[in-house]
């Protein structure tokens, strides 16, 4: 009997594996890899003697906003910006397997041009002149593959560059790496069977989250002072709670989305009805707005035709206080106690902001309810079909994550699209209302004709951070990609001792609401202390300028309070 052959997808990944890593020098590389037993990994750049007393003080500057200031005055050149964050990529991949394409050498070259022009002309080539930005596997580089982790799509290089990606050169910024996501993109952990999985760095017993998993793990370790990611069910905001990051997942048509790899399928037609928006992770929410203005200030719209021309324009300070409507649950899968203690905290905070926050509590479930039942169905309008001929050609299997959760199914007809686009419209419609004081929605209604809510506050998971490939649903932030929503992720605080205590009601709500119990009575809920807690922040479609100046007084309403809410919840 002849022996079987092995999978042709194998050989692929292993060649792609030995030409991405022959791309990092070799005084770049740690001497002895932390056993799997260490869990941590964050200090490793500051303990393995590969940067120098200078690149970690570059590396660890507050954000880039900070850096690109030291940039314009001339304390610091771009060549030594790009190789302090070239090293530290490097050592954060080796400990965490983030990246997928590798261009320092490129990135290098740039910075000394970067510098030279400087030099000649005493200014900058842009608002972003010597930043080094990590962008997602999805965005083509020219000379790089963007394979997405399928390796049908190996060593075929892009010809032309991903529309934001020109943007951002032409902005002055200093591209050097590309990240690792998950295979078909619909995982909320980010492995495939080219690159391996990314472990989150803070315990790489965790997930790092999906799809901008890679982007995560390298923002997380400081090898990335800034990074663009790309959410179409919450693939910003979920790696970004992960790793403790701000991450803001724009309305389509605010970010140029064009020239990404779709993956095997044609352009513009993700998911027929549920659009991708690309948006920056980050360590601060002033990095966020300084990614969204310049791509605006830019004139996306003359580069991409479905970009909307809005101007991000300066605001005046709000006299009035800023009004939250908060949302506890989807009424699809209940948040663990940590989450619903988290939230009434929070909520309580913000409303003895004094005067700064006013609180509206919202019912929205049912709605809620409807657009995850909607999304499901739309994710599915291609049956997998495209994706699942990809695989096949090379025998690839599907990731762990994916194995129970996605199969080849018939492509649903032209009928069912259009009735189902009907629902989403009519979805949006109905949600128009849960924004004004008369629609019905909030719980204490307000006298007063036409007031209404600035940006509403939910989870980002019904659960604490869990162990790799535990993450249970993305109702929580694919219902907003569904509606087209602006939204982001705001880093509050850590899990504490007195967030692990809470009974569960004795009947689940669904099917997945069974499976997240599991999260609280089948794991050692010591795994959590010390995780991150994230708040979930959304506004109207559009109004992404709205949203980040939500997130920003939020941010410092909480982070004024932070010390002392800290002490308290860990005496509770």
């Amino acid at each position: 009997m002849a022996a079987q052959q092995e999978p042709s997808y194998k050989a692929i990944a292993a060649r792609k594996q030995a030409e991405r890593d022959a791309r990092i020098p070799s005084d770049w590389r740690l001497k002895t890899l932390p056993p799997a037993s260490q869990t941590n990994v964050l200090d490793i750049p500051r303990t393995c003697g590969i940067l120098t007393e200078r690149e970690l003080q570059i590396t660890e500057i507050r954000d880039a906003t900070a850096l690109i200031k030291d940039l314009q005055a001339g304390l610091v050149t771009s060549s030594q910006v790009a190789r302090a964050f070239c090293k530290r990529a490097a050592i954060a991949h080796q400990v965490t397997n983030c990246l997928t394409e590798i261009f320092f050498e490129n990135a290098l070259h740039r910075a000394k041009e970067l510098d030279a022009h400087f030099a000649r002309n005493s200014k900058p080539v842009g608002p972003l002149h010597g930043l080094p930005i990590s962008l997602k596997d999805t965005f083509r580089v020219r000379g790089y593959d963007s394979t997405v982790g399928i390796s049908a799509l190996c060593f075929k290089p892009a010809k032309a560059n991903s529309t934001l990606v020109d943007m951002l050169l032409e902005a002055g910024a200093i591209l050097y790496c590309k990240t690792n996501i998950p295979l078909t993109l619909m995982a909320l952990d980010s492995h495939n069977n080219i690159f391996g999985r990314t472990l989150n760095p803070a315990d790489r017993r965790l997930t790092a989250g999906g799809s901008s998993g890679g982007e995560g793990a390298l923002l997380a370790m400081r090898g990335s002072i800034l990074g663009v990611g790309t959410d179409v069910g919450g693939s910003i905001r979920i790696p970004a709670m992960c790793n403790e990051l701000y991450g803001v997942k724009p309305s389509h048509g605010r970010v140029p989305y064009a020239g990404q790899e779709p993956g095997g399928s044609k352009p513009g037609s993700e998911h027929l009805g549920i659009r991708a928006s690309a948006g920056p992770m980050a360590h601060s929410m002033r990095d966020c707005e300084l990614l969204l203005r310049t791509i605006s200030d830019l004139k996306a719209w003359e580069r991409d035709p479905e970009v909307v021309p809005l101007v991000w324009t300066p605001t005046q300070p709000q006299r009035r206080p800023l009004r939250i409507g908060v949302i506890r649950t989807d009424g699809v899968t209940r948040p663990l106690p940590a989450i619903e203690r988290f939230m009434s905290e929070t909520a309580t905070r913000l409303s003895r902001s004094g005067g700064a926050v006013e609180i509206v509590e919202l019912d929205i479930s049912s709605l809620l309810g409807k657009c995850q039942s909607l999304v499901n169905k739309l994710f599915s309008i291609d049956g997998g079909n495209t994706m699942f001929d990809l695989l096949e050609a090379t025998g690839e299997p599907l990731s762990p994550w994916l194995q129970t959760r996605l199969r080849r199914k018939a492509r649903a007809s032209h009928e069912t699209v259009r009735d189902l686009h009907a629902e989403r419209n009519a979805l949006q419609t109905e949600f128009l209302k849960i924004w004004d004081s008369k629609g019905g929605y909030w719980g204490s209604k307000s006298s007063q004709a036409g007031v209404r809510l600035d940006a509403l506050i939910a989870p980002v998971a019904p659960h604490p951070l869990p162990p790799i490939d535990r993450w249970n649903t993305a109702s929580y932030t694919s219902s907003f990609v569904l509606l087209d929503y602006a939204a982001g992720t705001l880093p509050v605080r850590q899990v504490v001792e007195a967030d692990l205590v809470g009974d569960l009601p004795d009947i689940p709500l669904t099917g997945w609401d069974k499976v997240n119990r599991t999260l609280w009575t089948d794991v050692d809920r010591k795994l959590y202390l010390g995780t991150p807690l994230c708040l979930q922040v959304i506004a109207p479609r559009l109004h992404d300028q709205q949203l980040v100046e939500a997130m920003t007084v939020l941010d410092e309403v909480l982070r004024e309070q932070g010390n002392v809410a800290q002490v308290k919840a860990a005496k509770l």
